[in-house]
C-alpha cells in the first residue's frame, strides 16, 4: 500500500498560544485576552489564537489518514521549540515534505516515523509540532493499510500485550476552576482539576493562601456533589512554578508548603505539578529532587509532577534517572513524533516512574484521539482530557475514543465489553 497524495491544511487549535513569561510577570486579564506586552520571541500579544496544520495522506485504496501538527499553549517557553504558526511552516511542508510522502510505501510505523524524526533541513530538525502531526498521520496510515486500529499497531510493533482496560483520565478546568470542577465531579472524572494556578497574586497567594483555600473548597465540593462515597478522585493541580516564586526556590520552604496542603486534601491523593521553575534543566532536576527528599523526610504523601524543562524523550529519561519526581508529564507535542511519547511511557514504566501522558488544551480532536491509542497501548498511568479548556468537550473526545478502542480490542479477543 502506497501514499498517493499528501495535503497540508492550516486550521485552528482548540485554545490559544499564551506568553507564559508575560503572564508570570503579571500580565492582567482583560476579558478573554491579556493586557501588557509580550516577553517571549514571536508573540505579538500576550495571548494569540492557537493554530494547527492538518496532514492528510491518501492511500491507494482511497482512504485518508489524518494527523494534526499542534504545539502547546505555552509555545516557545521552558526550553521548547519556537512559537508554532502555520504560515511559517506550510512552505516547508509543501516544498520538502510532500515529495518524501507521495509514492512512499506504508511500511512499519516505527520505521516511517523514525525517518521523519531524523530529517534535517538547513541544519535544523523539523519543528516538534510538525513531527507530531506527521507521525499521527503515519500511524493512522499503517492502521488503515493493515485493517487494524492504531492501538493494535502500537502493541504489535512494540511487542506489547493488548490490555483492554481504561487509562485514568485527567480533566483540566482552565480558569473556570470552580464551575468545571463541579462538571468533573458529576462525570466522576478519575483525576481533577488542573486548576491553572499560573499567577501568584490572583491564584496562589503571596503566602499560598489562595491555593490552600481552593484545595479546601475542592475537597468540600467533592464530598457534597458526589452521589457515591466510593468516588475518591485524585487531585492534580498545576502551579506553573509559582510556589517556587513565593518560596524563593528554597527546597525546604517549598516542601513545607506542599506538606501543609496534605491535611487539607484529606482522603484525596494530591499531586502538585511544576512546583518550581528553575530556569534551566539541570537546576530543575536538582531542585525537584531536593524537594522530593524533603517531603519524604517529613513523611508527606504529596507527590510531585515534573513539567517545565522536561520536554523531550531524553529529558524524561534524565528526570527519571535522577528520581527527581514521582510522576513525569509527557507533554505529547513537545516530544515531536508520537512514537517518542510511546517510548517515554514505556521507559517510565520500566524504571518505576509514573507516566502522565499529557499534552495541551491547544491541540485538536485528531491529535487527542491518536494519543488515546498510544496511552491504551503503552499503559500510561494518567491521560489528559483534551483539547480545549471547557472540560466537557475534551473529556467527551478522549473518553469516547477510549471506549471505542476498548470495544474493538475486546471484540478481537472475543470478550464482552
Amino acid at each position: 500500500m502506497r501514499i498517493v497524495k499528501a495535503l497540508f491544511v492550516p486550521g485552528s487549535s482548540a485554545f490559544y498560544f499564551d506568553d507564559q513569561q508575560a503572564i508570570k510577570s503579571g500580565a492582567p486579564h482583560d476579558g478573554a485576552v491579556y493586557g501588557g506586552k509580550p516577553e517571549t520571541p514571536g508573540f505579538k500579544a500576550v495571548r494569540i489564537a492557537g493554530e494547527a496544520l492538518s496532514v492528510l495522506l491518501q492511500l491507494e485504496n482511497g482512504s485518508w489518514a489524518l494527523g494534526d501538527c499542534a504545539a502547546v499553549q505555552y509555545s516557545g517557553a521552558g526550553g521548547r521549540d519556537p512559537l508554532f504558526l502555520a504560515a511559517d511552516y506550510l512552505p516547508l511542508l509543501e516544498r520538502d515534505i510532500r515529495p518524501l510522502l507521495e509514492g512512499a510505501e506504508v511500511g512499519r510505523f516505527r520505521d516511517m516515523a523514525a525517518r521523519f524524526e531524523a530529517l534535517e533541513f538547513r541544519g535544523e530538525r523539523l519543528h516538534t509540532a510538525i513531527r507530531y502531526g506527521l507521525s499521527q498521520a503515519l500511524l493512522h496510515a499503517r492502521a488503515l493499510a493493515t485493517g487494524r486500529i492504531m492501538a493494535e499497531v502500537v502493541c504489535e510493533e512494540y511487542g506489547l500485550p493488548v490490555v483492554a482496560e481504561r487509562v485514568p483520565i485527567f480533566g483540566q478546568s482552565g480558569d473556570d476552576r470552580y464551575i468545571n470542577a463541579d462538571k468533573m465531579i458529576m462525570k466522576r472524572v478519575d483525576v481533577l482539576p488542573h486548576a491553572l494556578i499560573n499567577n501568584v497574586k490572583t491564584k496562589l497567594g503571596h503566602d499560598g493562601e489562595l491555593l490552600r483555600e481552593y484545595v479546601g473548597w475542592l475537597v468540600d465540593r467533592i464530598r457534597k456533589v458526589r452521589t457515591d462515597p466510593a468516588y475518591v478522585p485524585t487531585l492534580h493541580i498545576d502551579v506553573y512554578g509559582t510556589i517556587g516564586v513565593i518560596c524563593a526556590l528554597k527546597p525546604a520552604r517549598v516542601a513545607d508548603y506542599l506538606a501543609s496542603l496534605e491535611p487539607v486534601a484529606g482522603e484525596f491523593p494530591l499531586y502538585i505539578e511544576g512546583p518550581v521553575d528553575a530556569g534551566e534543566k539541570p537546576r530543575q532536576i536538582e531542585l525537584l529532587a531536593a524537594i522530593r527528599r524533603e517531603l519524604k523526610a517529613k513523611g508527606s504523601r504529596v507527590k510531585i509532577v515534573a513539567d517545565e524543562w522536561c520536554n523531550t524523550y531524553e529529558d524524561v529519561v534524565d528526570f527519571t534517572a535522577a528520581q527527581s519526581c514521582d510522576m513525569v508529564q509527557i507533554k505529547t507535542p513537545d516530544l515531536g513524533g508520537i512514537q517518542n511519547t510511546i517510548e517515554a511511557v514505556l521507559h517510565c514504566r520500566a524504571h518505576g516512574m509514573e507516566a502522565y501522558q499529557g499534552g495541551t488544551c491547544n491541540e485538536t480532536e485528531v491529535s487527542a484521539k491518536a494519543c488515546v491509542h498510544a496511552a491504551v497501548a503503552a499503559r500510561a498511568e494518567r491521560l489528559l482530557a483534551k483539547p480545549g479548556m471547557g472540560f466537557d468537550e475534551g473529556y467527551m473526545i478522549v473518553r469516547n475514543e477510549m471506549e471505542r478502542v476498548l470495544a474493538v480490542l475486546r471484540s478481537r479477543a472475543g470478550k464482552e465489553a
